[in-house]
Parts: C-alpha cells; sequence; structure tokens
C-alpha cells in the first residue's frame, strides 16, 4: 500500500508541475487584442488560434489527473485497519495517586475549614 501511495503522490507532482508550466505558456484575453493591431505577432508555434485549443485542452487534462490523484490520496490516507476495540484500549494504564488515608481534615471549634484560595492580586505581591 506504501509503494502505491508513493507512485500517485508522484503522478500528483508530475501533474502539478506540467500544469504549472502550461498555464505560464498560455496568452492572457488581453493578449489577442494587442496582435490585432499589430504590435505582437499573431503567428506561433501552433498556429494563429491553435495554441489556446491545445494548452487549455492539455491543462484541463492534466487538471483531471491532479484531482483523481488528490481523491486517491485522500482515501489511502483515510484508510484505517478494521479493528473492533477502541483506541483507549491499547492505551498504557496509568496509576492514580494514593489517597491520603491518615491525614486527619483541618478544623476549627468541631468544624471542617475548607483549603485556602490561592492569592490573586496585590495579595500575590510579598511584603517586607
Amino acid at each position: 500500500m506504501n509503494v502505491f501511495s508513493s507512485v500517485i503522490l508522484a503522478v500528483q507532482m508530475l501533474a502539478a508541475l506540467g500544469m504549472i508550466g502550461l498555464i505560464l505558456m498560455q496568452h492572457g484575453k488581453g493578449a489577442d487584442m494587442g496582435a490585432s493591431f499589430g504590435s505582437g505577432s499573431s503567428g506561433s508555434l501552433f498556429g494563429a488560434s491553435g495554441s489556446a485549443n491545445f494548452l487549455s485542452r492539455s491543462t484541463a487534462a492534466l487538471a483531471t489527473v491532479f484531482f483523481v490523484s488528490t481523491l486517491a490520496l485522500a482515501y489511502l490516507g483515510n484508510a484505517r485497519p478494521v479493528s473492533s476495540g477502541s483506541v483507549l484500549e491499547g492505551a498504557a494504564p496509568v496509576s492514580a495517586p494514593a489517597p491520603a488515608a491518615d491525614v486527619p481534615p483541618a478544623t476549627t471549634g468541631g468544624a471542617a475549614v475548607p483549603p485556602a484560595a490561592p492569592a490573586e492580586g496585590a495579595a500575590q505581591i510579598p511584603t517586607k
């Protein structure tokens, strides 16, 4: 399974790099306007209008490969082995601290005194 996901990841990376290259080679929509007034050359490697058609179809094909490989990686990454037990069953046992059995509660005149709250605000400033 690990080799299969590595192959899919390599295909995804190659598709991403190919898409980057194809997108950078394409002309913007405003590039044809300048070529019609004579400032740019309308003749190209693929012909006057063939480059846009070829590059856009190639980009769409690579985008499809990229999205399919992304979905396949998400499926493989989310696949878990089937187990009937809980995740917590495999956890290491934690020992709880022993309760203090022989310590009597503090009393004043027969009534139990609650523990003192931690100091807050100005009470935290040490005095001399």
